[in-house]
């Protein structure tokens, strides 16, 4: 098992609710590879925990290994349980007996409860005889989300109203991504994370010995290669239609964009493609965005895109390729990647991404001089020049009084003048009477007279990718 790091913000959830000395049931789900287990078995180190993980295999199986579990944890050998309810009774009475809180971690809940429908109304039936007045916290834990949200934190689940918490776990962004990868720097983690995403089990497989090219050739360019059909089992554990999903994340990483040519290039059907789009949005795998300023619900303007990189990485450079992977020439296609155009436009597009999420870190922070609340792109028709035009980063508190709007360049060099009276001039398609704040995040960092003109200006962000990464920033 690999160093823990990240996931200050759902350690402290934890921590809160399992001080309070009354009886917690907490939810944790998230879809596969995110590091749910890794999570508890930080949190549950230094506490009196129970742990017990279920298997996909028959319900008397896993109440077996269950009863073993028990047996162990409060030392009775020997002991077994012809039913959960008489398992689950046993522990209710001992959380309540115990002069020490209780931690029950039931990891991969929905195994269980597949093979005995019956748990979560057992469940249900302990929390309110037994457990209410008991200072114990339980965790279900689970990476089938449908069944999680659906059987334990759904209306019609007999464990409704019984959670005090739940936590969905989201992959890392960049920063915390590169947490795992202490060795590199800003140009390579932007790199690294532009292909592997923020999922800990795949940045786990990068060796730091190797360099990128040989990290991606060994790991998606090899038929054997750990990474090389990840996407295809993820959606085929998932999913029911796993070839139909596949298809639609084929369409979007190709460039179709909205929901009629998605249907048009992935052959599933017009009026059945947005429910398939709608899942795979619940997978956090795809999303939909609008230009800032426009409802989500009602734009007309809105495209999908790939919002995982490693999905959005392994549809655009690894599919292409199956046939080539699939005869041994996989490594000769992963050695035309690193430096061509399409890879090196990829990662900038990846970049945005990366600058968005420095932007709400220091947001969250109270280090942009406002309050953001709201936060997107824009882009449509430039009325000055008549023609298309975009914003790559737009910040706004909830009144839309501020505004930071953003320009990213993910070039050696460019015209760093050109960029910022570009941005400026089309602040005002969107902007109005806001006091605007302007910023460039740059790969590198600008020329020393783009650094000038800044410090005589209050309202500009120079930021390149190493300052993203040091956590600073030059503001004038």
């Amino acid at each position: 098992m690999g160093r823990f790091v990240g996931r200050t913000r759902e350690l402290a959830a934890l921590r809160q609710h399992y001080a309070t000395g009354r009886f917690e049931m907490v939810v944790v789900y998230g879809r596969r590879r995110l590091g749910k287990t890794m999570l508890l078995t930080e949190f549950s180190k230094g506490k009196r925990c129970l742990f017990f993980t279920a298997t996909e295999k028959s319900d008397t199986i896993n109440l077996a290994e269950f009863s073993r579990a028990v047996a162990e944890f409060f030392a009775l050998p020997g002991i077994t349980f012809s039913s959960w309810m008489d398992a689950l009774r046993f522990v209710a009475d001992h959380a309540r007996d115990g002069s020490e809180p209780l931690l029950f971690i039931f990891d991969e809940f929905p195994y269980a409860a597949k093979a005995n429908p019956s748990l979560p109304s057992m469940l249900q039936q302990l929390i309110d005889r037994r457990l209410a007045d008991a200072d114990m916290t339980l965790i279900l834990c689970g990476s089938n989300q449908g069944f999680m949200e659906s059987e334990v934190l759904g209306e019609s689940s007999p464990l409704y109203g019984r959670r005090t918490a739940q936590i969905e776990l989201h992959p890392f962004d960049c920063f915390d991504a590169h947490l795992m990868l202490p060795s590199a720097d800003a140009e390579q983690a932007v790199t690294f994370y532009a292909t592997f995403g923020g999922t800990p089990y795949y940045l786990a497989q990068i060796r730091p010995d190797e360099s990128y090219a040989e990290n991606v050739a060994r790991l998606f360019f090899d038929p054997s290669g750990l990474l090389y059909a990840e996407p295809q089992m993820l959606m085929r554990q998932e999913l029911m239609e796993p070839a139909l999903y596949m298809s639609v994340l084929d369409a979007i990483a190709s460039g179709a964009t909205k929901p009629q040519a998605i249907s048009e290039r992935s052959g599933v059907a017009r009026q059945s493609v947005g429910r398939y789009l709608k899942t795979l949005e619940s997978l956090m795998l795809i999303e939909r965005r609008v230009p800032f300023g426009e409802s989500l619900a009602h734009s007309r303007k809105g495209i999908y895109r790939i919002k995982d990189p490693f999905f959005a990485f392994w549809y655009r450079f690894v599919s292409p390729y199956i046939a080539a992977i699939e005869t041994g020439s996989g490594r000769a296609a992963a050695g035309q990647l690193v430096g061509s155009q399409a890879f090196d436009t990829y990662v900038g597009d990846r970049f945005e991404d990366v600058a968005m999420q420095w932007v709400q870190r220091m947001g969250a922070r109270g280090e942009l001089g406002f309050a953001p609340a709201v936060y997107g792109k824009w882009w449509g028709t430039d009325p000055i020049v008549h023609e298309q035009a975009d914003i790559d980063i737009v910040a706004a508190d909830a009144e839309k009084r501020h505004l930071l709007l953003g320009e990213c360049k993910w070039r050696g060099s460019f015209d760093e003048t050109q960029a910022l009276r570009t941005i400026e001039r089309r602040s005002t398609i969107i902007a109005g009477d806001a006091q605007k704040r302007y910023a460039l995040f740059t790969k590198r960092s600008v020329s020393a007279a783009t650094a000038k003109k800044a410090e005589s200006r209050m309202d500009l962000l120079l930021v390149d990718a190493e300052q993203m990464f040091a956590g600073e920033c030059h503001s004038a």
